[in-house]
Protein backbone atom coordinates (compact mmCIF):
# COMPACT_ATOMS: atom_id res chain seq x y z
CA UNK A 1 0.00 0.00 0.00
CA UNK A 2 1.51 3.47 -0.65
CA UNK A 3 3.18 4.99 2.35
CA UNK A 4 0.84 7.00 4.55
CA UNK A 5 -2.45 6.02 3.62
CA UNK A 6 -4.81 5.78 6.09
CA UNK A 7 -6.73 2.34 5.96
CA UNK A 8 -9.64 1.42 7.85
CA UNK A 9 -8.73 -2.01 8.51
CA UNK A 10 -6.08 -1.50 11.34
CA UNK A 11 -8.73 0.29 13.02
CA UNK A 12 -10.86 -2.32 12.92
CA UNK A 13 -7.85 -4.39 14.17
CA UNK A 14 -7.57 -1.99 17.52
CA UNK A 15 -11.41 -2.28 17.96
CA UNK A 16 -11.21 -6.20 17.70
CA UNK A 17 -8.61 -5.90 20.31
CA UNK A 18 -10.58 -3.75 22.61
CA UNK A 19 -13.46 -5.55 22.46
CA UNK A 20 -11.25 -8.80 23.56
CA UNK A 21 -9.86 -7.07 26.22
CA UNK A 22 -13.29 -5.82 27.35
CA UNK A 23 -14.75 -9.15 27.13
CA UNK A 24 -12.87 -10.11 30.18
CA UNK A 25 -13.51 -6.69 32.49
CA UNK A 26 -16.44 -5.33 31.64
CA UNK A 27 -18.39 -6.17 34.93
CA UNK A 28 -16.46 -3.78 36.91
CA UNK A 29 -16.34 -1.71 34.13
CA UNK A 30 -19.94 -1.15 33.32
CA UNK A 31 -20.77 -0.76 36.96
CA UNK A 32 -18.45 2.08 37.70
CA UNK A 33 -19.99 3.97 34.75
CA UNK A 34 -23.17 3.29 35.40
CA UNK A 35 -24.02 3.39 39.18
CA UNK A 36 -21.45 6.46 39.72
CA UNK A 37 -24.17 8.90 37.49
CA UNK A 38 -27.12 7.17 38.59
CA UNK A 39 -25.91 7.18 42.04
CA UNK A 40 -25.19 11.82 40.97
CA UNK A 41 -28.36 11.89 39.57
CA UNK A 42 -30.81 10.52 42.36
CA UNK A 43 -28.46 12.19 44.79
CA UNK A 44 -29.23 15.85 43.33
CA UNK A 45 -32.39 15.01 41.68
CA UNK A 46 -34.45 13.50 44.19
CA UNK A 47 -32.43 15.23 47.27
CA UNK A 48 -31.91 19.01 46.01
CA UNK A 49 -34.62 18.55 43.49
CA UNK A 50 -37.56 18.49 46.51
CA UNK A 51 -35.72 22.09 46.87
CA UNK A 52 -35.21 23.52 43.83
CA UNK A 53 -38.64 21.99 42.51
CA UNK A 54 -38.55 23.15 38.87
CA UNK A 55 -36.20 24.82 36.08
CA UNK A 56 -37.05 26.86 33.11
CA UNK A 57 -40.57 25.06 33.63
CA UNK A 58 -39.28 21.48 34.32
CA UNK A 59 -39.23 19.39 36.84
CA UNK A 60 -35.71 19.51 38.77
CA UNK A 61 -34.79 15.79 38.02
CA UNK A 62 -35.85 15.66 34.39
CA UNK A 63 -33.47 18.67 34.02
CA UNK A 64 -30.91 17.21 35.66
CA UNK A 65 -30.91 14.20 34.31
CA UNK A 66 -30.71 14.88 30.61
CA UNK A 67 -27.80 17.19 31.75
CA UNK A 68 -26.08 14.02 33.49
CA UNK A 69 -25.95 11.86 30.17
CA UNK A 70 -22.92 14.87 29.24
CA UNK A 71 -20.97 14.17 32.56
CA UNK A 72 -21.39 10.57 32.23
CA UNK A 73 -20.07 10.89 28.88
CA UNK A 74 -17.45 13.05 30.19
CA UNK A 75 -16.13 10.87 32.48
CA UNK A 76 -16.25 7.39 31.20
CA UNK A 77 -14.11 8.82 28.07
CA UNK A 78 -12.13 11.45 29.75
CA UNK A 79 -10.43 9.16 32.01
CA UNK A 80 -9.90 6.51 30.31
CA UNK A 81 -8.14 8.44 27.23
CA UNK A 82 -6.06 10.30 30.04
CA UNK A 83 -5.12 7.25 32.13
CA UNK A 84 -5.48 3.93 30.23
CA UNK A 85 -3.44 4.95 27.24
CA UNK A 86 -0.92 6.56 29.19
CA UNK A 87 -0.01 2.93 31.27
CA UNK A 88 -0.39 0.92 27.57
CA UNK A 89 2.08 3.59 26.61
CA UNK A 90 4.42 4.01 29.71
CA UNK A 91 4.11 0.84 31.38
CA UNK A 92 2.66 -1.57 29.50
CA UNK A 93 4.32 -0.94 26.23
CA UNK A 94 1.27 -1.76 23.99
CA UNK A 95 1.94 0.51 21.76
CA UNK A 96 5.54 -0.15 20.84
CA UNK A 97 3.90 -3.53 19.96
CA UNK A 98 0.95 -2.63 18.22
CA UNK A 99 3.25 -0.37 15.89
CA UNK A 100 5.07 -3.33 14.73
CA UNK A 101 1.81 -4.36 13.09
CA UNK A 102 0.85 -2.07 10.01
CA UNK A 103 -0.42 0.20 12.29
CA UNK A 104 0.57 4.04 11.84
CA UNK A 105 -0.28 6.30 15.03
CA UNK A 106 -3.25 7.93 12.81
CA UNK A 107 -5.09 4.54 13.21
CA UNK A 108 -3.98 3.33 16.34
CA UNK A 109 -5.30 7.01 18.23
CA UNK A 110 -8.55 6.60 16.17
CA UNK A 111 -9.18 3.31 17.25
CA UNK A 112 -8.72 3.93 20.85
CA UNK A 113 -10.77 6.71 20.89
CA UNK A 114 -13.46 5.20 18.75
CA UNK A 115 -13.50 2.46 21.24
CA UNK A 116 -13.99 4.60 24.40
CA UNK A 117 -16.64 6.76 22.16
CA UNK A 118 -18.81 3.54 21.47
CA UNK A 119 -18.44 2.74 25.59
CA UNK A 120 -19.49 6.52 26.20
CA UNK A 121 -22.32 6.40 24.16
CA UNK A 122 -23.52 3.36 25.50
CA UNK A 123 -22.96 4.54 29.33
CA UNK A 124 -24.23 7.50 28.54
CA UNK A 125 -27.70 6.81 28.47
CA UNK A 126 -28.18 5.61 31.71
CA UNK A 127 -28.88 8.32 33.55
CA UNK A 128 -31.31 9.31 30.68
CA UNK A 129 -33.59 5.96 31.46
CA UNK A 130 -33.45 6.63 34.87
CA UNK A 131 -35.27 10.43 34.69
CA UNK A 132 -37.65 8.65 32.09
CA UNK A 133 -38.45 6.33 35.08
CA UNK A 134 -38.72 9.30 37.38
CA UNK A 135 -41.70 10.55 34.88
CA UNK A 136 -39.18 12.46 32.07
CA UNK A 137 -41.49 11.50 28.32
CA UNK A 138 -39.90 9.61 26.34
CA UNK A 139 -39.57 10.82 22.57
CA UNK A 140 -38.15 9.31 19.03
CA UNK A 141 -35.90 12.35 18.90
CA UNK A 142 -34.51 10.64 22.14
CA UNK A 143 -32.60 7.84 19.84
CA UNK A 144 -30.13 10.11 18.45
CA UNK A 145 -28.73 10.36 22.51
CA UNK A 146 -26.42 7.86 21.77
CA UNK A 147 -24.91 9.35 18.45
CA UNK A 148 -24.53 12.70 20.47
CA UNK A 149 -22.81 10.93 22.87
CA UNK A 150 -20.70 8.85 21.28
CA UNK A 151 -19.50 12.17 19.05
CA UNK A 152 -18.98 13.62 22.19
CA UNK A 153 -16.96 11.15 23.81
CA UNK A 154 -14.69 10.56 20.79
CA UNK A 155 -13.87 14.01 21.65
CA UNK A 156 -12.95 13.74 24.91
CA UNK A 157 -11.67 10.23 24.39
CA UNK A 158 -9.23 12.16 21.60
CA UNK A 159 -8.53 15.14 23.98
CA UNK A 160 -6.99 12.86 26.97
CA UNK A 161 -5.14 10.98 24.79
CA UNK A 162 -3.33 14.29 23.67
CA UNK A 163 -3.04 15.25 27.55
CA UNK A 164 -1.51 11.86 28.51
CA UNK A 165 1.59 12.17 25.98
CA UNK A 166 1.88 15.67 26.87
CA UNK A 167 2.17 15.18 31.05
CA UNK A 168 5.68 14.34 32.09
CA UNK A 169 4.56 11.92 34.17
CA UNK A 170 1.40 10.40 36.01
CA UNK A 171 1.21 12.43 39.11
CA UNK A 172 0.56 15.30 37.03
CA UNK A 173 -2.82 14.13 35.95
CA UNK A 174 -4.07 15.67 39.25
CA UNK A 175 -3.73 19.10 37.39
CA UNK A 176 -6.08 18.08 34.53
CA UNK A 177 -8.57 16.08 37.17
CA UNK A 178 -9.20 18.93 39.37
CA UNK A 179 -8.26 22.01 36.46
CA UNK A 180 -9.62 20.84 33.69
CA UNK A 181 -12.42 18.01 33.98
CA UNK A 182 -13.92 19.86 37.28
CA UNK A 183 -14.58 22.83 35.56
CA UNK A 184 -16.15 21.27 32.14
CA UNK A 185 -18.76 19.59 34.19
CA UNK A 186 -19.94 22.14 36.51
CA UNK A 187 -19.93 25.49 33.57
CA UNK A 188 -22.17 22.68 31.63
CA UNK A 189 -25.30 23.59 31.82
CA UNK A 190 -25.61 20.75 33.95
CA UNK A 191 -26.60 21.55 37.05
CA UNK A 192 -28.62 24.91 36.23
CA UNK A 193 -28.66 27.04 33.53
CA UNK A 194 -25.73 29.15 32.41
CA UNK A 195 -27.95 32.02 32.45
CA UNK A 196 -27.46 32.37 35.48
CA UNK A 197 -24.09 32.99 35.48
CA UNK A 198 -22.00 36.03 35.07
CA UNK A 199 -21.22 37.43 31.35
CA UNK A 200 -17.60 36.27 30.94
CA UNK A 201 -18.59 32.35 32.63
CA UNK A 202 -21.32 32.35 29.86
CA UNK A 203 -19.21 32.70 27.67
CA UNK A 204 -16.46 30.62 28.29
CA UNK A 205 -19.39 28.07 28.76
CA UNK A 206 -19.99 27.77 25.18
CA UNK A 207 -16.65 27.18 24.61
CA UNK A 208 -17.28 24.30 26.42
CA UNK A 209 -17.74 21.18 23.63
CA UNK A 210 -19.33 19.70 27.18
CA UNK A 211 -22.32 22.55 27.06
CA UNK A 212 -23.19 21.93 23.47
CA UNK A 213 -24.13 17.92 24.54
CA UNK A 214 -26.04 19.04 27.21
CA UNK A 215 -27.57 21.20 25.24
CA UNK A 216 -28.11 18.78 22.68
CA UNK A 217 -29.29 16.32 24.99
CA UNK A 218 -31.93 18.39 26.68
CA UNK A 219 -33.10 19.28 23.07
CA UNK A 220 -34.26 15.62 22.10
CA UNK A 221 -36.19 15.69 25.62
CA UNK A 222 -37.53 19.22 25.71
CA UNK A 223 -37.06 20.10 21.72
CA UNK A 224 -34.80 22.41 19.67
CA UNK A 225 -34.63 24.08 16.56
CA UNK A 226 -33.06 22.21 14.10
CA UNK A 227 -30.68 25.66 13.48
CA UNK A 228 -30.07 25.35 16.79
CA UNK A 229 -28.97 21.48 16.92
CA UNK A 230 -27.43 22.29 13.61
CA UNK A 231 -24.76 24.87 15.38
CA UNK A 232 -24.40 22.23 18.32
CA UNK A 233 -23.38 19.48 16.40
CA UNK A 234 -20.80 22.03 14.08
CA UNK A 235 -19.12 22.67 17.65
CA UNK A 236 -18.57 19.40 18.56
CA UNK A 237 -17.54 18.32 15.02
CA UNK A 238 -15.27 21.01 15.01
CA UNK A 239 -13.54 20.20 18.77
CA UNK A 240 -13.45 16.24 17.14
CA UNK A 241 -11.16 17.62 14.74
CA UNK A 242 -9.12 19.85 16.59
CA UNK A 243 -8.54 16.94 19.44
CA UNK A 244 -7.97 14.29 16.72
CA UNK A 245 -5.41 16.55 15.11
CA UNK A 246 -3.58 17.76 18.42
CA UNK A 247 -3.80 13.61 19.49
CA UNK A 248 -2.21 12.18 16.77
CA UNK A 249 0.83 15.10 16.89
CA UNK A 250 1.69 14.10 20.37
CA UNK A 251 1.25 10.60 20.31
CA UNK A 252 3.29 10.47 17.52
CA UNK A 253 6.13 12.61 19.34
CA UNK A 254 5.94 10.17 21.87
CA UNK A 255 6.33 7.06 20.24
CA UNK A 256 7.93 7.98 16.67
CA UNK A 257 10.13 10.43 17.09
Amino acid sequence: MPPGRFELAPIAGVLAREWALYRRSWKPTTFASIVEPVIMLLAFGVGLGSLVGAIGGYDYIHFLGTGIVATSVLFTSMFPGLIDTYVRRVFQHTYDGMLAAPVDVRELVTGEASWIACKAGVYGCAPLLVAIAFGLPASWAMLLVPVIAFVTGFGFALTGIWMSAAVPSIKTMDYIISGVITPLFLIAGTFFPIGTLPGWAQAVAKVNPLYHCVELVRGTAFGIGVGEAALHFAALFAFVAVAWCLAVFQMHRKLID
